[in-house]
């Protein structure tokens, strides 16, 4: 029985692979990548030489289960993406569902990945949230994608393309509101950079250059409604002095 590796590679600075990665990859009899133009620039920097076959959106379905054959006869196969970690809003989830079906070994190599990154770097919080991967890139769709996002009450986190980030920022204003916002761009490269406020503000700065990651507030109404009322809210909703209350309290318990 083989082994299949998920190796999460460098979203765009070469010197964040990992040395789990690199074992991986030198281990790996074949990798499985989504483009092999991309993954032989990062072999061939890293000094290593493999087969290569492609696993991609287009040829996934298909792809998997030949990948899955060959696992089952003793091969090790290194799965990744372009940058960052398969699987994740990327080609991965098929295969390893098969594997995981035949009880093939699967091994997930952590490492680079452009959501958390951003989330961790863009200030708002992060305990909890919501990955969406990129919206639909139809109007009508996307619209309607964020429609059903309006109610829920996390920070949301999503990728963009540098031609569609502009209709996308304004579609999610005229959707969910003039909400806070931090968009990421180029993420460990020269030119990464951050752009952190109203998304009113922000659509006025958008460069569509480079890849985006977008982190969305949760609407404040909704913060608000959630925020833990203080003893002070409580008494002016009550009507009460804190006196008045406490008389009421022991007045209870004595009477029980």
């Amino acid at each position: 029985m083989g082994t299949l590796f998920l190796v999460a590679t460098p979203i765009g600075n070469l010197r964040d692979i990992s040395q789990r990665a690199l074992d991986a990859l030198h281990q790996a009899d074949l990798i499985a990548c989504e483009d092999t133009r991309e993954t032989i620039k990062l072999l061939n920097h890293l000094g290593i030489q493999k087969a290569l076959t492609s696993y991609h959106e287009f040829n996934e379905q298909k792809k998997a289960e030949e990948l899955a054959e060959r696992l089952a006869r003793d091969t090790k196969i290194a799965l990744v993406s372009d940058a960052g970690m398969p699987a994740i809003s990327d080609p991965g989830y098929r295969l390893v569902r098969l594997c995981r079906k035949r009880e093939i070994p699967v091994v997930a190599i952590p490492g680079p990945n452009a959501a958390l990154t951003a989330l961790a770097a863009s200030g708002l919080p992060s305990d909890q949230f919501m990955f969406i991967g990129f919206l639909p890139s139809k109007k009508n769709a996307r619209r309607q994608k964020l429609m059903d996002l309006a109610n829920i009450a996390c920070t949301l986190v999503l990728y963009e393309a540098p031609h569609r980030i502009e209709a996308s920022l304004e579609d999610i204003q005229e959707v969910l509101g003039d909400r806070e916002v931090c968009v990421a761009r180029e993420l460990t490269k020269i030119h990464e950079a951050y752009l952190f406020g109203k998304l009113s503000e922000v659509r006025k700065k958008i460069k569509p250059i480079g890849e985006f990651v977008v982190v969305l507030a949760e609407s404040e109404q909704r913060q608000e409604k959630q925020a833990p009322l203080s003893r002070d809210d409580v008494l002016k909703k009550l009507g009460m002095t804190r006196n008045e209350l406490y008389d009421l309290f022991f007045k209870k318990k004595t009477s029980e």
